[in-house]
């Protein structure tokens, strides 16, 4: 079974468990919604609505509410600084569909658990998790090795005296 919805100017063909993103609509995440402009209820047979189903209606989950992409309008012209950037985001409601509702039925299906994340315990005789040895760094050998390949100005050592700057142009 299927149904044409349409919800923030735009039509949706849905079947149970899709997943859909739409135009923020209300409602808190986790809680169950119904959209109520059913167009088409399809199946073994349609009904078409003139222009709604009657009694027709979609029980969805609200799984998260979010920003859209970032769209922008840019307009160039011939002449200096007359250039101009616009943008916005559009605010979006995932929605996951459950049912499928007809003669004004109430929705059966509640907002799925969420599942929890697995909490590893360790095994008898182990206490920790192996710990993966971090690498030796090489960065100490190299120095090392350029410093015994060069060696040092002794200290006593005389050094060349500075040369003097040359006289400019003599008359």
């Amino acid at each position: 079974m299927f149904a044409v919805i349409k919800t923030g100017g735009r039509q949706y063909r849905v079947v149970p468990d899709d997943v859909l993103e739409i135009g923020k609509i209300a409602g808190d995440v986790g809680t169950i919604v119904q959209l109520g402009e059913v167009l088409l209820v399809g199946g073994d047979q349609p009904v078409l609505g003139a222009p709604t189903v009657a009694g027709a209606s979609v029980a969805a989950e609200v799984l998260q509410h979010k920003r859209g992409p970032k769209v922008i309008s840019f307009k160039k012209r011939r002449r200096k600084n007359s250039r101009r950037k616009r943008g916005y985001r559009d605010e979006i409601t995932v929605l996951r569909i459950t049912e499928i509702l007809t003669n004004d039925n109430k929705p059966t299906v509640g907002p799925r658990p969420k599942r929890e994340k697995p909490v590893v315990t360790p095994v008898d005789g182990d206490d920790e998790a192996p710990k993966k040895k971090a690498p030796a760094k090489k960065a100490a050998a190299k120095t090392t090795a350029k410093a015994a390949a060069k060696p040092r100005a002794k200290p006593d050592a005389k050094t060349a005296p500075a040369k003097k700057a040359a006289a400019k142009g003599k008359k």
